[in-house]
């Protein structure tokens, strides 16, 4: 981690600069979703007042999206608050009532992809039957012995084995059929009944994990991504309630939306100081661009006395000094703009662990019905292809998309929801399915229902409402994931700030990463992305310390 301490043999330096003038740093925080909003929080609380935030789209919440469907709330993007005990998350919403109303169903103990704990899942076959209880229990049973071994790799330190490629799903699909087969109780028709429901269990895996498929994920970090103890629990005012908690305090001078970022121009001070001292004038990282840069979007210095390190160039040509940067774009951004986004250049190590770390769509497809055509104990309608059980990793054609979808849960209590479905794909076949129009999608998912209940009866959904995060482009994807290749350490140098030098030349902490992607522990989480601002918000609180304490020192 970089130094924040100051050398002793300057007392010119920058920050010795502001310390020494009592000047308020400028802060620009890039994203108001959950990350971005928590340091904002948390920087103004600790007493800084030169704080912007700029967010591209025109609203707040990032990844949460709550949408209001006459008396209840659906929720596009982040659903559960995942533990209890220790999570900000947790603490916050049960600190200000948001659980008052979660019911028993809501709150579930241990691994969660259904919308409550009560009821029985259905596990239906494309030709309309559905596999008995006791044989998908059999199976569930057998499946979550071996993911339990896939866990044991990081966190014991075992070795993984050449012939699992080092993927979660080579290495579970291997070890599940192997199970199945050798079993000496179990037809051929059982086996291969099971074999089929291993591939609807992955999929569901990707789905959750935000993977294309779990083959993409590392066997080897799998076990390092961390579940704080206690229940998962749905929030039934929305999830925004917690977003709004953290903007509640946050003035309206400092949000800024609809303000789309086009580079953030960093290291200026220090490089042209370098310039002078070597009276170089050819060797910019950015084809000496900075000048023209001010001169062409009207930049105007608060501070004329004070030279900024960065300069926060946005899409509508207004240019933000700034001292400090925090940066909350998604994994997915930073690999699709990481290019153009900075000048100069991401070093190498910090674009190889982008490239690195993985990050997919898992997108949500709610159907409402006038009445429900499942039975009351029925908690999901799973759907297994019998036809996939000898298939590898599964690959559907353009026009095939709809295979990925999972599962559709049903949403509890029907008092809330009244009778509503939720489905659930990932993917590539997820970008595809956002292609789509609405009619499109609803008449695709009405036939397979009949097709896996058998009944040929079940109306068009009289509404539909989906995600689409993958083409957000301001999003382009759910969550991130440990990809094949990457690691834990790839999170770290992610989260690590700009610039790496402890020359105390360069200003320090220039470019602070934040988001759920940049948490090593609690990635693809929403406490993840919570803590990552709090987190890059105390760097800074702890490099301006000194700051902090002059100003607030009483009178005497």
């Amino acid at each position: 981690m970089q130094s924040c301490e100051i050398s002793s043999d300057s007392t010119d330096d920058p920050l010795s600069r502001d310390l020494r003038t009592r000047r308020q740093p400028r802060i620009v925080v890039i994203g108001a979703g959950l990350a971005g909003l928590a340091a904002t929080k948390s920087l103004l609380e600790s007493g800084f007042t030169d704080v912007t935030v700029l967010e591209a789209s025109d609203r707040v919440g990032g990844r949460v999206q709550s949408i209001q469907h006459g008396q209840t709330t659906l929720e596009l993007g982040a659903t559960w608050i995942h533990g209890a005990n220790g999570n900000p998350v947790y603490h916050l919403a049960e600190d200000n009532g948001l659980l008052e109303h979660t019911t028993d169903g809501e709150r579930s103990v241990g691994r969660i992809s259904l919308y409550t704990k009560n009821g029985v899942a259905h596990y239906q076959t494309n030709s309309g039957t559905r596999i008995p209880k006791d044989l998908v229990e059999e199976f569930s049973d057998l499946y979550n012995e071996v993911y339990e071994l896939t866990q044991e790799f990081f966190q014991n330190g075992k070795p993984v084995c050449a012939e699992s490629q080092n993927s979660v799903g080579v290495f579970t699909r291997d070890v599940v059929r192997k199970k199945i087969t050798l079993d000496p109780d179990d037809s051929e028709s059982t086996k291969r009944l099971k074999l089929s429901m291993l591939q609807q269990y992955l999929k569901v895996e990707s789905c959750e994990s935000s993977s294309p498929s779990m083959d993409e994920v590392s066997l080897s970090e799998f076990g390092e991504w961390t579940e704080i103890p206690g229940a998962h629990h749905v929030i039934p005012g929305g999830f925004m309630k917690i977003v709004d908690l953290l903007a509640q305090d946050i003035p309206s001078r400092v949000m800024h939306l609809g303000k789309p970022v086009r580079r953030v121009h960093w290291n200026y001070s220090a490089q042209q100081q370098e310039e002078i001292a070597h009276g170089d004038n050819n060797n910019r990282h950015d084809d000496g661009d900075h000048n023209d840069d001010q001169r062409c979007h009207g930049e105007t210095n608060p501070n004329p006395g004070h030279a900024y390190p960065i300069s926060v160039e946005c899409e509508d040509l207004e240019s933000l000094p700034a001292d400090h940067v925090i940066v909350t774009a998604s994994l997915g951004v930073l690999k699709n703009r990481h290019e153009a986004l900075f000048s100069p250049s991401l070093p190498e190590d910090k674009v190889l662990a982008i490239e690195k770390l993985g990050i997919s769509t898992t997108d949500k497809i709610f159907l409402e019905f006038a009445d429900p055509f499942w039975s009351p104990e029925c908690n999901s309608i799973q759907f297994v292809w019998e036809d996939e059980a000898q298939l590898e990793q599964p690959v559907y054609p353009e026009e095939l998309w709809y295979r990925k979808i999972c599962s559709f849960d049903v949403l509890y209590p029907p008092e809330r929801y009244g009778h509503m479905l939720s489905g659930w794909i990932c993917g590539q076949e997820a970008l595809l399915m956002e292609r789509c129009d609405d009619e499109t999608v609803a008449e695709t998912c009405t036939k397979l229902l009949r097709r896996f209940t058998g009944n040929p009866n079940i109306p068009k959904p009289r509404r539909i409402l989906r995600s689409s995060w993958g083409s957000n482009p301001y999003i382009r994807g759910s969550y991130s994931f440990t990809r094949v290749g990457s690691s834990g350490g790839d999170v770290e140098k992610l989260a690590m700030p700009l610039p790496y030098t402890k020359s105390t030349k360069a200003p320090p902490l220039q470019v602070l990463f934040a988001g759920e992607a940049t948490h090593r522990k609690y990635y693809s989480t929403t406490h993840g992305a919570l803590l990552s601002g709090q987190r890059e918000a105390t760097r800074l609180t702890e490099l301006y310390q000194d700051l902090h304490k002059e100003t607030t020192k009483p009178n005497m």
